[in-house]
């Protein structure tokens, strides 16, 4: 399939869901699961590989690996709010953490599909039957439907 013709999805940076997203009547709500993660904060500028692309982090930016053995990145400003340390770890230090369980809204894609990140450098590409994910706080992100169901708690189906 020719990339440009991929729908392309942009995040704002904006706290605040998305109209794209939430305006969309097929979109779902759902909740974040309390899930054990493992944390390492970047200690310079660098790119994280994954699953869906090639993320750019700043020093400080969370890298985060889920149950999965998956990465990705959070932003040192957003991380507090996603995620809270498990002792022995201390909020800031590399080690295990608990995410929050936060509302977000989602989309289940039925074609291939792309986002840029806040950053305007970071580019995801999703597959169909991955879900679109808006997280609240002007982020987009692209979740396969495996590591979804067992992450995400669906609150509200669509209308």
């Amino acid at each position: 399939m020719n990339r440009a013709a991929l729908p392309l999805f942009h995040s704002s940076g904006q706290p605040g869901f998305s109209q794209v997203v939430s305006q969309d009547p097929r979109h779902i709500t759902a909740r974040k699961l309390e899930r054990e993660i493992h944390v390492r904060f970047a200690p310079a500028s660098c790119t994280v590989q994954t699953p869906e692309g090639r993320v750019y982090a700043k020093a400080g930016d969370a890298i985060v690996t889920g149950t999965a053995g998956e990465t990705w990145r959070v932003s040192q400003a957003r991380f507090p709010h996603k995620y809270r340390p498990v002792p022995p770890t201390s909020a800031g230090e590399a080690g295990a953490y608990m995410s929050l369980p936060n509302r977000i809204l989602a989309l289940q894609m039925n074609t291939p599909f792309e986002v840029v990140l806040a950053d305007g450098l970071s580019h995801l590409s999703g597959r169909a039957g991955d879900w679109l994910v808006d997280y609240g706080d002007g982020s987009l992100g692209i979740v396969t439907q495996a590591i979804f169901a067992t992450t995400y708690e669906i609150l509200e189906e669509p209308r």
